[in-house]
């Protein structure tokens, strides 16, 4: 992606779709905004002016009930108006196409879209046909792309274990088919992590992973030895379409984080998933409810950080 596409000409952040591109100034203004919001959730009245008179659309193409609720959560405590399209009773399952509905939706004054979908690319090529004073969001793209779910995740790293330049990240799971992990890898090298590490059987690493920055490793043990952040990756096996591990409890027994496996991280490392949870396939319930997991906690920083993003591409709070 050309990193101009998210930005205006005079540097302002206008779509956020991708981490790639993006500079570290951006990233950093995101978790400082995001800092700003985290306040407002511990207040009765959990409501801020800044988005006033603005409309989002959640366009959700593929299902995330977590996703999309943190973002209408974080839209309505700006005080956009927030609409929900279930594209199963929309008019794209009567043949419209989804620039078609983008534009009908946009006649209608809609200034941001929040989108997700199950095929890789589309939010961008629905930011290069909307006009200027309409934004774009990728809520998550095929096997390409979660921003946002990345700087939560970066939100939570910061917020427990200090700033990024001596951590050392081990992301273990199904690296081959995951959009989070790609958006987390250049995430952490963005903001200038010590060291990333992925950890997967050779069927689950991309080809050539090794460009993307990170050690790679097929041994579960040597790959946490003295890491500070674990992050868990699920089995995507709705994008499986060949053998890609001998058996689940293969899988669990070589790669599932136990109390056992955990024990070779640093003392004092967290836990992070970004969910849905498959306990007993990538992780023991006593690992993922245990006093180092912070998986609750991302849940909540999603809200804060992805209220950051829709002030920052809408004009509020911490852009320019």
């Amino acid at each position: 992606m050309r990193p101009h596409l998210q930005y205006t000409d005079n540097g302002k952040l206008r779509h956020f779709l991708s981490i790639e591109g993006l500079q570290k100034e951006t990233l950093q203004q995101i978790l400082t905004t995001a800092d700003k919001f985290t306040q407002f959730g511990q207040r009765d009245i959990k409501k801020l002016p800044l988005l006033r008179g603005h409309t989002v659309v959640n366009l959700f193409f593929e299902n995330s009930s977590r996703t999309r609720t943190t973002f209408e959560i974080a839209a309505k405590r700006l005080s956009a108006d927030v609409i929900n399209l279930n594209p199963g009773t929309s008019s794209t399952s009567k043949g419209e196409t989804l620039l078609d509905t983008v534009n009908i939706l946009e006649a209608m004054h809609t200034d941001l879209f929040v989108i997700r979908h199950a095929k890789s690319g589309v939010a961008e090529l629905i930011a290069r046909h909307v006009p200027d004073h309409v934004h774009i969001i990728n809520a998550g793209d095929g096997q390409h792309a979660h921003p946002t779910q990345a700087m939560l995740d970066m939100f939570t790293i910061r917020q427990y274990k200090g700033p990024f330049n001596e951590l050392r990240v081990a992301i273990v799971g199904d690296i081959l088919h995951s959009r989070v992990a790609r958006s987390q890898i250049h995430a952490l090298n963005t903001l200038g992590v010590h060291e990333i590490r992925v950890v997967a059987p050779n069927s689950l690493l991309p080809s050539q992973v090794e460009r993307l920055g990170v050690h790679a490793y097929n041994d579960l043990k040597q790959g946490l030895e003295g890491v500070d952040v674990v992050m868990m990756l699920r089995l995507q096996k709705e994008r499986m379409h060949n053998a890609y591990i001998p058996s689940e409890q293969e899988y669990f027994n070589l790669y599932g984080l136990t109390t056992e496996s955990l024990a070779a991280a640093a003392e004092d490392a967290i836990i992070m998933h970004p969910g849905p949870i498959n306990r007993g396939l990538e992780i023991s319930s006593v690992v993922a409810d245990g006093p180092r997991s912070v998986i609750l906690p991302q849940v909540t920083n999603g809200i804060a950080v992805r209220m950051a993003v829709m002030a920052m591409v809408l004009g509020g709070e911490g852009n320019g």
